[in-house]
């Protein structure tokens, strides 16, 4: 057992990657006569317990991913002390749409019989669902899409939240402070992503746009995660998303009693995938990366 025993130096718990079958099986090899329960209860005694792995382990330097959330806080009170919006941005999760189940529970008299299997061939569509959070307002915006999530989709999404309400709400800003994290849509590696913005925000509506995104595996930080999305799954929780007016109305219908209001429009537009920025196209940017980790931090300005 000592090669394959794990433990807790605070605790003393063990634990170890054989199965009671097993050890069972080599105690009676040794000559011990003895069942699988009862190597439970024997293993139990001498402090062992069943553990699932933690995901503790952090890619890169502490001391960078600690000066990364301080400076994304500098910013943060820097935008609001000037009055200027902070958004905070991603995708939610890929959802089918149709007569399929729902992670949940939902009161009810009888339960609400759905597909036996979710085959995508049995649905309308999919929904895509990418958020905007207005940090200083408490409002959220969802977009959903119905082709693919890509960086043209997520800008695009942005370029509508400030036709539709940014403008009105912050009529004499010109500057923009987005939270996103590292990766998908707009992940700090997609060129996509920063071509977009200097075209289709920067460019197109006079806007200077700083863009600070959490550290890899840090995305449970970003204030959209737990003051809106958190809430949307708990309203739709239990309840198939069986047509897109369905999701619309599960999400202009959540609130919360500190004031949170969801707003939520339909994409049809079709974004194909495979969409290539070649290096001479990254060139033209106006982009400045900042001194404090330049790779998650950058402004692109109007060319």
């Amino acid at each position: 057992m000592e090669a394959d025993t794990a433990g807790d130096p605070m605790t003393g718990i063990k634990w170890t990657r054989r199965t009671t079958e097993k050890i069972a099986c080599e105690l009676r090899a040794g000559g011990i006569e003895v069942c699988a329960n009862t190597v439970a209860k024997l293993l139990k005694g001498l402090r062992f317990r069943l553990r699932v792995n933690h995901k503790k382990l952090s890619r890169g330097s502490r001391d960078d991913r600690d000066a990364q959330f301080a400076y994304i806080s500098a910013q943060r009170e820097a935008y609001a002390r000037a009055g200027w919006p902070i958004l905070s941005v991603d995708s939610k999760k890929r959802e089918l749409v149709g007569n399929f189940k729902n992670a949940g529970t939902t009161w009810c008299q009888q339960p609400t019989a759905v597909n036996d299997h979710d085959f995508p061939s049995d649905a309308e569509g999919v929904a895509l669902p990418y958020g905007i959070y207005d940090v200083a307002a408490n409002l959220g915006y969802l977009f959903v899409g119905t082709s693919h999530d890509t960086a043209q989709f997520a800008v695009d999404n942005l370029a509508r939240w400030w036709v539709y309400q940014g403008r009105r709400r912050y009529p004499d800003t010109t500057e923009l402070l987005v939270l996103a994290d590292s990766g998908g849509s707009n992940g700090v590696r997609t060129r996509a992503w920063k071509h977009a913005l200097q075209e289709r925000l920067c460019d197109r509506h006079g806007l200077t746009v700083t863009v600070c995104h959490y550290p890899t595996s840090a995305s449970k930080w970003n204030p959209i995660e737990h003051r809106l999305f958190s809430e949307l799954s708990k309203n739709w929780a239990g309840k198939p998303l069986d047509s897109y007016e369905t999701i619309l109305n599960y999400l202009r219908t959540t609130s919360t009693s500190t004031g949170l209001e969801v707003r939520a429009y339909l994409v049809n537009t079709d974004y194909p995938k495979g969409l290539k920025i070649s290096d001479q196209d990254m060139d033209q940017l106006q982009l400045r990366r900042h001194d404090t980790q330049p790779n998650l931090n950058y402004t692109l300005s109007p060319r």
